[in-house]
């Protein structure tokens, strides 16, 4: 096979094109991503505010500068990992409101995004639990007590927090991706699966 004959191959190959999304399907497309981003504005300003109230409480409340520091060190850390899990769904923000997304390869794409998004989902949940852990013991090192815990109910109580905490955390996780974006993902599989037929 020549060079000429290549290309005529290469040029007749219609594998690589892909589907345009009709208007009718980019509006059942509309509705879903901008129920994300909503619900996207609404997690990134409520997390906001708690770190907010947060560093508040720690500012009012009484306790040793030691305390005070520690614990706002701990908030400050947890606000920078926050800030990086955030920036990664801000990537997405801006991708699911881009106007390219006319093919279906681009919709394919915003859809592996999505499920990239939620391992990081469950990270940002998981990331938590060494803040929490930390913030356990200082509140057991210096909130005074009428009788101090003896170093095998200190251990039982950070080892217990521990193994509750780890599960809760990822299938509240879970359960709270599902519950503001997982639904909506499934509606753009099911259009991505109608596209492809």
């Amino acid at each position: 096979m020549n060079i000429d004959e290549l290309k005529n191959v290469w040029n007749e190959d219609d594998s690589l094109d892909t589907p345009e999304i009709n208007t009718e399907q980019k509006k059942k497309i509309h509705l879903p991503l901008e129920k994300m981003r909503k619900n996207m504005r609404m997690e990134f300003w409520s997390t906001a505010g708690v770190f907010i109230f947060a560093f508040a409480l720690i500012a009012v409340c009484e306790g040793s500068f030691k305390f005070k520091f520690y614990i706002t060190l701990l908030i400050a850390s947890m606000v920078f990992v926050t800030f990086f899990f955030f920036s990664q769904f801000f990537k997405l923000y801006k991708d699911m409101s881009d106007p390219m997304m006319k093919t279906y390869d681009g919709l394919k794409d915003l859809l592996n995004q999505f499920y990239l998004n939620k391992q990081y989902y469950l990270s940002l949940y998981l990331s938590f639990v060494p803040f929490l852990v930390c913030e356990l013991i200082i509140v057991l090192e210096f909130i005074p007590r009428r009788t101090s815990l003896s170093d095998l109910k200190t251990a039982a109580v950070v080892l217990g927090t521990v193994i509750t905490v780890i599960p809760v955390l990822f299938v509240f996780g879970k359960w709270w991706f599902k519950k503001l974006y997982g639904v909506h993902i499934a509606k753009i599989e099911d259009l991505l699966a109608a596209l492809k037929k």
